[in-house]
């Protein structure tokens, strides 16, 4: 079995499967945009809900599932489509057994989620229909957790990225990790073929520092570490955060080690945004903008031949943010001295109506998948002119 990680093409939204080098090929989703065009068969978006189940293992009762799903932060952009495609709900009231395959939601075995994402989300920002079904179904979890003492099924399981202000997830011990430590278990249960270590979101700040504390800043951030298989005794590494800007990226450089930021692929944040490295705007200074040192050294922290990825719309070079074509070209100079290469989900393909990325873990480290180049000029040099 071959770990895998594919990116859908969902415009400027995220959406990323993780599948595990294991016999049973356990599986962590991080987000999701399946828009409603993509639900219709009569326009042309491409079909991802297909995609991903045409990749997902089915339990003993036919559903399908995933281990994992992960939501980095509550933008309709990273959790579209949940309620419709997702059972949310206990396991014993599943209703779907008698469907046709393709229309039986998918069963989450394990949630994981950041507690301050909706708290500070609530405080100035309207969630979408979506978000509020994530959170229902969230704190479904861990009430059932906390009065089962921890000791709960697939289905009911759910893990706290982060702490909480006022001492709220102090008793969540069991299936609480905290900003800073790593974490290997996905449903339960140790995996040896993964690792994740939470950079963000950082824990509650003094008010100065709480200001800037939006959905987008308080982004799971997670350096995930995956085997390419049981004998591999280290792991490619995948850098994944949300829509973090650049305020946030400058204190995860304050906080931790440049090793501990090591990346073999890194899904640009915010859909190559670029204020995820900066505070100027692109649209208003143009070439006159400043990069933030700290933030681009977060960022910047490439092993050779690593990958960087950016879940949005065709990078255009105009004055539109996200995607940023002065940020595609930030990442290409991260790439250019380790001979990396960058690609953006919706023209990797020479097909209009994109195909996922797709990515494999070998011994070796993180390749292309073949099967998904469907043409040779779909790959972008990281050694392209710098004007333009």
């Amino acid at each position: 079995m071959t770990a895998k990680i594919t990116f859908f093409p969902v415009d400027n939204g995220d959406m990323t499967l993780i599948r595990l080098a294991d016999t049973d090929a356990t599986s962590l989703l991080i987000d999701m945009n399946i828009r409603v065009a993509a639900d219709d068969p009569n326009d042309d978006t491409r079909d991802v809900a297909a995609d991903l189940r045409s990749r997902l293992s089915t339990d003993s009762n036919n559903r399908p599932y995933v281990d994992g799903l992960l939501l980095s932060h509550p933008d309709k952009d990273h959790c579209t489509g949940l309620a419709k495609h997702f059972w949310l709900g206990s396991l014993g009231d599943y209703p779907d057994d008698k469907k046709v395959q393709d229309e039986k939601r998918i069963v989450i075995r394990e949630m994981m989620s950041s507690p301050m994402v909706f708290r500070r989300a609530s405080k100035n920002h309207t969630l979408c229909e979506d978000a509020k079904a994530f959170d229902k179904e969230a704190r479904r979890r861990v009430k059932v957790n906390r009065e089962k003492n921890f000791v709960v099924a697939s289905g009911d399981r759910i893990r706290i990225l982060g702490e909480d202000e006022n001492g709220k997830t102090d008793d969540l011990g069991p299936i609480l990790t905290s900003a800073g430590d790593r974490f290997s278990g996905i449903n339960g249960s140790a995996v040896s073929y993964f690792s994740a270590h939470l950079l963000a979101p950082i824990s509650k700040q003094d008010d100065e520092a709480e200001e800037v504390l939006s959905k987008n800043n308080s982004s799971v951030i997670l350096n995930l570490e995956i085997a390419a298989s049981a004998h591999s005794t280290t792991g490619s590494k995948l850098l994944v955060g949300g829509d973090a800007e650049v305020e946030i990226w400058e204190r995860v450089w304050s906080e931790y080690q440049p090793s501990e930021l090591k990346y073999d692929l890194l899904q640009a944040p915010h859909h190559c945004s670029w204020h995820s490295l900066s505070y100027d705007s692109w649209s208003e200074k143009g070439d006159e903008v400043c990069v933030s040192d700290d933030a681009r050294s977060a960022l910047g922290q490439a092993e050779y031949g690593a990958f960087i990825v950016a879940s949005s719309k065709a990078v255009l070079d105009d004055d539109v943010d996200p995607p940023c074509i002065r940020a595609k070209r930030e990442y290409l100079d991260i790439l250019d001295s380790v001979d990396g290469t960058f690609y953006c989900t919706a023209d990797h393909s020479s097909k209009v109506n994109s195909e996922p990325l797709e990515f494999e873990v070998t011994a070796s480290g993180i390749k292309k998948a073949l099967a998904s180049v469907t043409a040779a000029a779909s790959v972008v040099s990281c050694r392209p002119p710098r004007a333009g």
